[in-house]
């Protein structure tokens, strides 16, 4: 499936978690899936945990989070600008 398909599976709605990123529009966040796999869940866990829940909607919020941190722009300081 391509990342513009997979990313029409996070949408936002107002008055779930106020606007942030859901899954389908679902009480899933984003950035609650995110937490699972950064904590060390795997993808079956985190499916078997949400019945509904299917294998192209983590992929979706992989995809999301890679699209948010690749427009990031980090500074860098040099330490003697700083004394």
């Amino acid at each position: 499936m391509r990342e513009d398909e997979l990313l029409k599976r996070i949408t936002f709605n107002p008055d779930i978690f106020g606007g942030k990123p859901i899954i389908r529009g679902r009480r899933l966040a984003v950035e609650h899936v995110l937490s699972m796999l950064s904590s060390g869940d795997n993808v079956d866990i985190i499916l078997a945990g949400y019945d509904w829940l299917e294998p192209e909607d983590i992929q979706a919020c992989l995809v999301y989070a890679h699209r948010l941190v690749a427009h990031e722009r980090v500074e860098t300081f040099l330490m003697e600008n700083i004394q």
